[in-house]
């Protein structure tokens, strides 16, 4: 068997563990509060669950989908189920696997790629759960420091600070193309604050704004690159 036809073995195993485990966990998330509810002899209220769900469901579910689209090219097949699963992709998911790709220079759809993103966001899922642990274990001793009033700006800044500092080299690369969305963004936000809650939804149209300006740019710099050959060809 040679490589090609290992990868290939390799990639039906991930589906076929990735969709099983996918569904047992589908399984136990949905079926937890009727689990509890039996236990306890209250269940939930169908119709008012169904509400609840609709009031915002349709909003993430078009996020769902559009974040399945976005990042499984990125993060693979073994790397995507392990994310979807364990959650939590934006903030740290996606960070730890654009940086171990960028430290590899591992290309999207590669093999390398594969491996690096699965092995990236396994020693995240593991570190979060260590973390996790250790918090869970020192929340009572750390209560008074966590929720001294003099830290809180510096904890709602966690976020906005790491994804400035992912951002940073990717605007770099394309300074144009990355402040042309973020200036469009920032003022649909000043305008509308109510947006600030709906920031999955929005990259929706910021990535398409993104998209199309990449877009031009390719096709610009197309007929610059073409009408500079021609003037090289003429006597």
């Amino acid at each position: 068997m040679n490589t090609q036809q290992q990868y290939e073995s390799y990639l039906k195993k991930t589906h076929l563990l990735g969709r099983i485990v996918s569904v047992v966990t589908l399984i136990l998330l949905v079926g937890a509060p009727f689990a509890i509810g039996a236990l306890l002899g209250s269940a939930p209220d169908l119709g008012k669950t169904l509400t609840g769900f609709l009031a915002v469901g349709l909003v993430w579910t078009v996020s769902s989908v559009v974040e399945f689209l976005v990042y499984t090219p990125m993060l693979g097949a073994g790397g995507s189920y392990l994310a979807f699963i364990t959650g939590n992709l934006i903030n740290m998911k996606i960070p730890c696997a654009v940086n171990a790709k960028e430290l590899v220079d591992a290309k999207s759809g590669t093999p390398e790629n594969e491996v690096i993103a699965t092995l990236s966001i396994a020693t995240s899922s593991l570190v979060t759960i260590l973390v996790l642990a250790i918090g869970v274990a020192l929340m009572i001793p750390l209560q008074p420091v966590l929720q001294d009033p003099r830290l809180k700006p510096a904890f709602d800044m966690v976020v906005p600070a790491l994804f400035g500092a992912m951002a940073y080299k990717y605007y770099r690369k394309a300074p144009i193309l990355a402040l042309i969305p973020l200036c469009v963004m920032t003022l649909v936000f000043t305008l509308a604050p109510s947006l600030t809650g709906s920031t999955s939804f929005m990259i929706i149209p910021s990535g398409a704004l993104a998209i199309a300006l990449a877009y031009w740019f390719h096709i610009r710099d197309g007929r610059k690159a073409g009408g500079a050959e021609k003037g090289e060809k003429q006597p």
